[in-house]
């Protein structure tokens, strides 16, 4: 899952992009609003936290137009006390949650957790798709109650895949949500379908359908049609 971090201190800033790091979230980081209207223009997230108190504008004006670009967006408002007032309007107009400074890092990644469970799972802890059961918390999947054996970036594919059923996604924006910043490291985009190969494989091995289908000079899509 990818988030955008917008939070003009930049201890904390370093501290949650720490800690939701090792949770296995891409964070992307924005310390003023101009920054944070430029990178939400431009790049699809998953969660945006947002601080409403920004030197050069109004966090309101980007959780507005966060709903604009992206309904599916999960928005979680980061407030001081005193801004009870920026909370309420955020809420009313599509924020869904909001926490207030100072917190502990776990409750953030908790409300976070929850956030993307109610915009891309229904709100459950666990996706069954026929013969799949995916645990998005556990990092976890089964099929036909086996558990398969997938490294760190090819359960991320399957989330990808799973979050945007039936949507045909191209390579570059599979890369973007599952590689972040590391895609640099590669010369070309093979290696997105050698990971998607080696998932497939692992599925169809333990007697999954082949759920993830290539649709021919775009990219792919999961598809349970």
């Amino acid at each position: 899952m990818k988030l955008i971090l917008i939070e003009d201190e930049k201890d904390l800033a370093g501290s949650i992009e720490s800690y939701l790091k090792k949770e296995g979230y891409f964070i992307d980081r924005a310390h003023s609003f101009s920054q944070a209207k430029e990178k939400i223009g431009f790049n699809s997230y998953d969660c945006a936290l947002v601080d409403l108190m920004l030197p050069d504008g109004n966090g309101i004006e980007l959780v507005d137009q966060i709903k604009k670009i992206n309904q599916q967006c999960g928005i979680i408002i980061i407030s001081a006390k005193e801004s009870l007032d920026d909370k309420i309007t955020g809420l009313n107009i599509g924020a869904d949650d909001y926490i207030t400074k100072p917190f502990h890092l776990a409750e953030l990644n908790a409300r976070i957790k929850s956030v993307l469970r109610r915009k891309f799972y229904d709100g459950s802890n666990e996706i069954i798709i026929n013969e799949l059961t995916i645990e998005p918390d556990k990092r976890e999947m089964f099929v036909n109650d086996v558990l398969v054996d997938l490294t760190r970036r090819e359960f991320d594919l399957l989330l990808f895949f799973i979050s945007n059923k039936e949507r045909v996604l191209n390579k570059e924006a599979i890369i973007e949500h599952v590689w972040g910043d590391d895609s640099n490291a590669f010369d070309n985009l093979d290696f997105v379908y050698t990971h998607i190969k080696n998932l497939r494989r692992k599925l169809k091995d333990l007697g999954a359908e082949d759920y993830i289908k290539s649709v021919y000079g775009i990219g792919y899509k999961f598809s349970i049609k």
